[in-house]
């Protein structure tokens, strides 16, 4: 369960299961006879979801928010699948609520027997209610436990829906999940053939943080549908712009071309992806792979277009597959000799890149969210599938397979030189780093969750950040200099490099593969550098590491960025301070100044020119500073723009400078 529940739980008088609330006496000393029938509490209808929305769509922030949009478009890409629909279309209208169309059968009509309601009131007004069951509506399906059309509903101020069956408009609208108009036929000529069009506001009582869709997260999200769903064609339109933008994605080749999309700024070692497809007692599975000359893989899994994140049988089967097929074909060719110890799956995984995508008629997930595939019978089909295609493949191009086979070796001997160098760094203890002149000063709290580590930078702003901190939930790691750009170094590189082995120490996690985010010292982490070029550089350097060694702590929402401000103004002998970010900001706060204060302006060049209380009350104090937290949401671009930024290949990197550069001219200095 998310720590966002486990709070919501924490914060409550009682527990929830299922649609019955069992609410404790709310009177400290009340006895056992208190607790009656009286406190069992039915919650009618999709109350339930609105009471516990988290329970339902994992959480209520921009991320839930979204979630709500893939219910609707799962429903769509069901038809697909089923090979009825062909096209779905995603609409962000002016008012920021959503539109999605499908021009599958559209929901049936008639007289649902069980409820004795229409099916369509049906799906949108009851949980677990959908043709997703029994088998008889679809043979596969993403939307396993049939709540999303109902939890959407619920969570929206409004909704409505047409839907197009034989040359009729069927239209139906709600209110807070509620019945509001009954089902009607409209005297209206259909837009489509047939299908579905449902239309929905998110309720802000409900989404708190926002109600405002982004088009990227949604765009991203729908070319990656388009990837796992070859041959369908899904298309978004942004209705918000005084010119609406729309994109439509439609790839025949799928995941193969998705591997290429991937690989589009990276050097590959053989042109066109390796390709499986086959089924197996109707577990249908597609994998695609190619390898480049990185040092970092990129594998991702998915089962009925869900990306299973944390993996599960799915992963293993293509793994072990993997670690199998390249063994044996270098044993066999000689580049692996008899006593020669085998290649690890992490050696033969360098620089690869990898979807395996499934399609189960009866997926085992954990939980709602599904992030973890736990059919056995996946594995095993995996396995023999991509194994069988893999071997092929090597055999018939004998030139590529050694370079891989070479590849994996030369993972072997960085993993066996960054084996000793973990030794090493695992030797040293909290207590030796912060003895160490210019390091960690820990804080004393032992809770993590109080935990704060600033790693600041230089040992001018160190200083006055130690003497600012508050000492008991307050850490401080100064760093010199820029340290190593972890994206162009294998591991034993990145254990040599002081500094970095000085963070990993102090965060108690481990890294990479060893990395347990339960470990965490702190729950923190602010990155805290100077308003320049180099302390953009360096804080960049930060987050790549963060990103490839720790990435766990950047998806707990653990990574901070300090926002310190770039100006201070005194006026006259006031020791009172006004803060300000922009030089706008200061040409306005100065001119409405009356004419006889005389302001003292101060521009913070770099943290070490603020005196330590100036740094504390600005960008150390919970209750005054800034800070933007990281969010790992998209995080297809995040590694496609780390590769860019900070990898091999300067091309991409010098026409992304040209593009972005701001050019100023007839600059007055």
């Amino acid at each position: 369960m998310s720590e966002e529940i486990n709070n919501e739980l924490e914060n409550i008088d009682g527990i929830v299961t299922d649609d019955v609330e069992i609410r404790q006496a709310s009177t400290v000393n009340a006895s056992a006879g208190d607790y009656n029938a009286d406190q069992i509490q039915v919650l009618e209808g999709l109350e339930a979801v609105r009471k516990r929305p988290g329970m339902y769509i994992g959480t209520t922030t921009a991320q839930g928010l979204h979630h709500l949009v893939w219910e609707i478009v799962d429903n769509g890409i069901d038809e697909a699948l089923a090979g009825f629909a062909s096209h779905i279309t995603v609409t962000i209208e002016k008012d920021n609520s959503i539109t999605v169309t499908d021009d599958g059968r559209g929901i049936p009509v008639d007289i649902q027997t069980k409820t004795g309601k229409s099916a369509l009131e049906t799906v949108f007004t009851v949980l677990h209610a959908g043709g997703k069951f029994g088998g008889g509506g679809y043979k596969v399906s993403g939307g396993l436990h049939g709540v999303g059309a109902s939890v959407v509903n619920a969570l929206s101020t409004n909704l409505d829906v047409r839907v197009i069956r034989d040359n009729q408009v069927y239209y139906m609208d709600f209110k807070i999940g509620r019945v509001n108009t009954s089902i009607v036929k409209l005297d209206e000529e259909p837009t489509i053939n047939r299908g579905t069009i449902v239309h929905f506001n998110p309720d802000s009582d409900i989404f708190r943080e926002t109600t405002t869709f982004n088009y990227n997260t949604l765009l991203t999200r729908v070319r990656e549908l388009a990837f796992l769903n070859k041959g369908l064609r899904i298309s978004i339109t942004d209705n918000r712009l005084e010119t609406p933008v729309t994109e439509s994605f439609h790839f025949e080749g799928g995941i193969k071309e998705y591997v290429g999309y991937l690989n589009s700024e990276k050097t590959v070692i053989f042109p066109e992806p390796v390709y499986v497809e086959g089924e197996e007692n109707g577990i249908v599975v597609e994998a695609a792979l190619q390898y480049t000359t990185d040092i970092k893989d990129s594998l991702r899994t998915f089962a009925n277009n869900i990306n299973t994140y944390e993996g599960g049988t799915h992963e293993t089967g293509f793994k072990t597959a993997l670690t199998r097929v390249i063994n044996d074909y270098g044993r066999k060719n000689g580049q692996l000799k008899d006593n020669a110890e085998s290649l690890t799956g992490e050696d033969v995984r360098e620089g690869v890149t990898a979807i395996v995508s499934i399609k189960h008629p009866d997926p085992q997930f954990e939980g709602q969210t599904k992030t973890k595939l736990g059919n056995s019978d996946a594995r095993q089909a995996t396995d023999r599938m991509f194994s069988e295609t893999f071997s092929r493949f090597m055999m018939e191009n004998p030139i590529v397979a050694k370079q891989i086979v070479d590849k994996g070796i030369l993972a072997q001997k960085a993993r066996l030189a960054a084996k000793r160098a973990r030794e090493m760094t695992r030797k040293q203890s909290g207590l030796e780093i912060g003895n160490l002149p210019g390091k960690l000063a820990d804080n004393t709290s032992n809770d993590p969750a109080l935990s704060e580590l600033f790693i600041v930078e230089g040992d001018s702003a160190g200083g006055s950040a130690k003497q600012g901190r508050n000492r008991v939930t307050q850490a401080i790691l100064p760093i010199r200099g820029k340290i190593l750009n972890v994206e162009k170094a294998t591991l034993d590189r990145v254990l040599g490099n002081e500094e970095i082995r000085s963070l990993f120490t102090a965060m108690g996690t481990g890294f990479g593969d060893d990395f347990n985010v339960e470990k965490a010292n702190y729950h923190k982490v602010i990155i805290m550098t100077d308003a320049d070029v180099d302390g953009a550089h360096i804080r960049t350097l930060l987050l790549t590491l963060f990103y490839r060694y720790m990435r766990p702590l950047v998806d707990a929402g653990y990574i901070y960025i300090a926002q310190p401000p770039l100006y201070g103004v005194a006026l006259g002998n006031s020791k009172t301070r006004e803060y300000l970010d922009t030089d706008e900001e200061l040409e306005a706060y100065l001119t409405q100044l009356p004419s006889n204060i005389k302001p003292k302006v101060q521009r913070y060049k770099g943290l070490g020119e603020m005196d330590f209380d100036q740094l504390a009350d600005t960008t150390m104090d919970p209750i005054n500073r800034r800070l933007l937290r990281v969010d790992p949401s998209d995080a297809e671009a995040a590694d496609s723009i780390f590769d860019m930024l900070m990898g091999d290949d300067v091309a991409p990197r010098r026409e992304f400078i040209e593009e972005n550069a701001v050019f100023v001219e007839n600059l007055d200095i």
